[in-house]
């Protein structure tokens, strides 16, 4: 098999997987964090597990970007992964409270696995698979908009982390009503903010891969976010009933 056809052959089965895996989260709640089983089997630490999945996704994509012949508007797109993947997978894991939980080793190890598959599809298309980028790329509507959706998602996604991370701080032992911010209106904006960074990601670099990329991680986060909203209204009677889960107003 050549590369071209093993790139491909992945690319496929992330399309395919998308709506299984949306399907299977919306029934089967992914045990880490508040879901978390020991009938998963045995775990290491959460502060770990982040750091192993995200750094891997950071690595892989450099990787792949680096061994071939990025264009000087890919190095663009190379700098933004870098700047998600670098506070996913060593600031946002290093500001959570040191801690005893722990996830399961199977989640991280599925985690490292999509995240080792996914850096390389779009490290590759970049600076491989792609046709490339003109510079006149960078004027353009699709463009201009992804950049814009990116960073608007990826700085949603930090306020979010930094109010559930204070809540954390001021109690250890038990969990409480986020409040303020887009917290106001949907239950989980940081899934919100992660979901409109990689289509805007998708968008900015026109590419399957961002767009597979984009649609596993709603596949991903739009049960799981289902579930958090679902929980929070069976926890606290006081719960504001005017939030959805994770589109304000609509879902």
């Amino acid at each position: 098999m050549t590369e071209s056809e093993l790139y491909h052959s992945l690319l496929l089965l992330m399309f395919i997987l998308c709506p299984i895996v949306a399907f299977l989260l919306f029934y089967i709640k992914a045990p880490y964090g508040r879901y978390v089983q020991r009938s998963w089997g045995a775990g290491i630490t959460v502060r770990s597990g982040w750091i192993v999945m995200e750094m891997v996704a950071l690595l892989s994509f450099d990787a792949a970007f680096l061994t071939g012949t990025p264009d000087l508007v890919a190095w663009i797109f190379f700098i933004l992964w870098n700047i998600h993947y670098g506070y996913r997978g060593l600031i946002y894991p290093l500001r959570l409270p040191n801690q005893t939980k722990q996830i399961p080793v199977l989640i991280v190890a599925s985690g490292t696995l999509f995240n080792m598959i996914n850096g390389y599809l779009n490290g590759r298309f970049l600076s491989v698979f792609g046709a490339g980028y003109s510079l006149d790329w960078l004027t353009t509507i699709p463009f201009l908009l992804g950049i814009a959706l990116f960073f608007t998602g990826f700085l949603t996604n930090v306020q979010s982390d930094t109010i559930l991370l204070s809540l954390r701080r001021a109690d250890k032992s038990a969990y409480q009503i986020p409040r303020g911010f887009l917290f106001n209106y949907v239950s989980c904006p940081n899934y919100l903010g992660e979901v409109v960074e990689w289509f805007g990601w998708a968008m900015a670099t026109w590419s399957l891969p961002g767009l597979a990329f984009a649609l596993f991680t709603a596949a991903n986060l739009m049960p799981r976010a289902y579930s958090h909203h679902h929980w929070y209204q069976q926890t606290f009677q006081e719960y504001p009933k005017d939030r959805k889960a994770i589109v304000p107003f609509i879902f």
